[in-house]
């Protein structure tokens, strides 16, 4: 059953003039703001209380909260650990780096009408980074998932089998001319690739790649094929694959806050959001059998350069109910992404011509595209005890099916698998703080649903925190430790070589902020 789903995700996410696909849609419209320390302590449950800066990308109405102009400057040293396994075989890798994830500044202006029920007004810009893209796992194993793809007229003859990366080329060749793929006369192959490229798209170049590295074995005396075997080449049986991903980049947000305070209970703000995206990935695959066919080794390489900025807003409101409770509430709208990309491959085989390398050195530049996040709604409840400390819960939701490429005629197929694969998912957030004298001592959870149907091809998120903080009167010191874990099945390819990784993702972070009233 598991394997018809992703079969059925793969179909949906293919495309045949663009290499875009559903995990684009996943990667940009989740987002994770890392914070201030003291927001990260509270697993980022911050919605009802204000009074922080990464508070304020959250909820805009909480930089009203502040009683004087403040600022804060955050870095952080994040650590993922992946544990990969592949057929019964596992591996483990390990990213780590530190950076500035978070930094901005709230101005306050006190309103000296006295008859006027508005208290006071704040102007903020705030930059936090919403997304971490840096990451690496390793998919080691013999893949002994050795069924066939046989030939729909005539189940006898078989095509392809279905575990080696020969049936991702002829999934995209299948329908395709060859005549489309072939060199013409004296063409250099890195030229007939771009070519190709330029003129007929993404899937026509992976046909290309695959005829070429005499993978796949057409009928080379008809021109109007579109019939493709490879069992002469490729034999079946067990191949022994050795993948690796590795990616590294950011999503990014600076937000231009106006807030105000109405009388002594009401909290109101708005933030206009200037998004960014910036994300480098690398997938490489050898592949080896002992089949008894001519193919033996196959080496497959991809590289994905992504460019981008969007738009977004956000509103949101404060409310004391009383003395202790406080209800927050937010609306952030979709965001509006322009997206840039660029791609390289590589590819050669035992049998193939020397000349295939060359391949590398071609640029694929696609047509620039635009992207539309889903919207999000967010409750937040807060109870604070006095000077004491306080506890406080966020339940935000998101439903990922309605996350849109466009020009929607160039992306119909992929929009309708998006709608058909994807769901709403919850996020929870519960956080505490209990202050003695000059210190504060905070803890969090953080629980966040899986945005697939099917629940395991991106999996529920589990995290907590821990975090210290010092006052020392104008200027406060945090430092904080989170930790979040969560387990992805992660097929190779969105098309013909579809068996999944299953990878174990530990995230944990270091962080600390110096914040100070200005």
């Amino acid at each position: 059953m598991k394997k018809l789903q992703l079969l059925f995700i793969s179909m949906l996410s293919m495309s045949t003039v663009y290499a875009q696909d559903i995990s684009d849609a996943i990667r940009y419209s989740q987002d994770n703001i890392q914070g201030t320390a003291r927001f990260r302590a509270l697993s980022g449950a911050f919605g009802a209380l204000g009074g922080d800066m990464s508070a304020v990308s959250l909820n805009p109405a909480g930089s009203a909260v502040f009683s004087k102009s403040h600022a804060s400057i955050s870095g952080s040293n994040v650590d993922v650990e992946n544990s990969t396994g592949y057929f019964g075989d596992y591996t483990n890798n390990n990213v780590s780096n530190f950076d500035i994830n978070q930094a901005g500044a709230a101005f306050v202006f006190a309103n000296r009408n006295t008859d006027s029920p508005w208290r006071k007004f704040t102007l903020a810009v705030a930059y936090d980074r919403t997304n971490n893209y840096d990451n690496s796992w390793n998919a080691v194993g013999l893949n002994t998932n050795n069924f066939v793809v046989v030939d729909p007229n005539d189940e006898n003859i078989e095509i392809v089998p279905v575990n080696s990366i020969a049936n991702y080329f002829y999934q995209y060749a299948t329908g395709v001319r060859l005549g489309d793929i072939s060199l013409i006369g004296d063409e250099f192959i890195e030229e007939a690739y771009q070519d190709i490229g330029d003129v007929f798209g993404f899937a026509h170049q992976q046909a290309f790649l695959g005829f070429q590295s005499y993978i796949l074995d057409p009928d080379v005396d008809d021109d109007n094929n579109m019939m493709y075997n490879a069992t002469n080449t490729v034999h079946g049986g067990n191949f022994f694959h050795d993948y690796f991903y590795t990616a590294t980049g950011y999503n990014g947000k600076v937000s231009f806050n106006v807030a105000a305070q109405y009388d002594d209970n009401l909290y109101l703000g708005l933030n206009l959001n200037s998004h960014f995206i910036d994300y480098q990935r690398t997938t490489s695959l050898l592949e080896d059998n002992s089949n008894g066919g001519l193919i033996t080794a196959i080496d497959f390489d991809n590289t994905l350069s992504t460019t981008g900025n969007g738009f977004s807003f956000q509103l949101g409101g404060i409310m004391k109910l009383s003395q202790e409770f406080r209800l927050g509430v937010t609306y952030d709208s979709p965001t509006w992404y322009t997206i840039e990309e660029e791609t390289t491959q590589y590819i050669n085989s035992n049998l193939a011509s020397s000349d295939i390398v060359y391949i590398e050195d071609i640029i694929n530049i696609y047509p620039r595209y635009k992207l539309q996040t889903p919207s999000k709604i967010m409750g937040s409840l807060a109870y604070v005890f006095s000077n004491q400390g306080l506890i406080s819960f966020d339940y935000s939701k998101k439903d990922y099916s309605k996350t849109k490429f466009t020009p929607e005629n160039d992306y119909m197929d992929l929009n309708n698998g998006i709608s058909n694969v994807l769901t709403s998912a919850a996020t929870y957030r519960l956080g505490a703080e209990y202050k003695h004298e000059q210190f504060s001592f905070r803890g969090g959870y953080r629980f966040e649903e899986s945005p697939y149907k099917n629940g395991v091809t991106v999996g529920d998120l589990n995290g907590y925190s821990l975090g210290l903080g010092y006052n020392f009167g104008n200027t406060k010191l945090d430092v904080t430790y989170d930790k979040s874990e969560r387990t992805d099945e992660t097929p190779l390819y969105n098309v013909g070589l579809i068996d999944t990784a299953r990878v174990n993702r530990t995230n944990s972070n270091i962080t600390l902020t110096l914040s100070f009233n200005i």
